[in-house]
């Protein structure tokens, strides 16, 4: 990951190219990030900027929290992530990083937490088949065969019934359909993970020629 932003996903609707195709897409409302922190190879040994989204009520805040935002003169953040790659060292601690960043047609990755389904079979958790469904057979939606007798335990890795969803996941090479500086909105096309309201990290390709950062979003 080279550059990215924080964002909100507010839901999807869709739009018209001026071709006149009909394309699906996500709108992700992108306020303005706050650069908490800009870690450098000689200080933390490792090259990211630290990157605050949100504003957080300090009676909510923790001493840590308002502290490490007050060095930059900012309010402490709810979501804090960090981006890592050189392209993001252009910014400076203090500085916002804005929708700008991203231009359309761009390719990019998006990372959230994906919707909770509860407590869920094998079936649908992890894609298995199921068996016959005639009244004669003794098999219908099991979780198959549990492997050896001998030792008389359940092998690890064995795909079983469970929990299944509010994990981290990212959707990549996706497009940036449109971009609307003035209200802070990125439109990408399709859907990305996660419920509305959710927080969600955009950031360039990791598998697509990166871009370079617009000169623009600096300033």
């Amino acid at each position: 990951m080279a550059k990215g932003i924080l964002g909100r996903k507010i839901g999807m609707t869709q739009i018209f190219s001026a071709q006149g195709e009909l394309i699906p897409v996500t709108v992700i409302q992108a306020e303005p990030n706050v650069v908490l922190q800009v870690k450098t190879a000689n200080t933390d040994g490792y090259e990211a900027v630290q990157l605050g989204f949100e504003d957080l009520k300090e009676n909510l805040a923790t001493k840590p929290q308002i502290n490490h935002a007050k060095k930059v003169n900012a309010n402490p953040k709810r979501f804090v992530k960090e981006i890592a790659g050189e392209e993001m060292q252009a910014f400076k601690a203090g500085q916002e990083v804005k929708v700008n960043i991203f231009t359309e047609g761009e390719i990019v990755d998006v990372t959230g937490i994906s919707k909770g389904k509860g407590f869920q079979g094998v079936i649908k958790r992890w894609n298995h088949s199921r068996g016959p469904m005639g009244h004669g057979s003794g098999y219908h939606r099991g979780t198959g065969s549990m492997g050896s007798i001998n030792p008389a335990r359940i092998k690890k890795g064995k795909k079983l019934p469970g929990r299944m969803g509010g994990e981290q996941v990212t959707i990549q090479n996706l497009v940036v359909a449109k971009v609307d500086v003035e209200k802070n909105i990125i439109l990408i096309r399709g859907n990305v993970p996660g419920a509305k309201k959710s927080c969600v990290m955009i950031t360039n390709a990791t598998k697509a020629k990166a871009q370079p950062i617009n000169p623009e979003a600096l300033n």
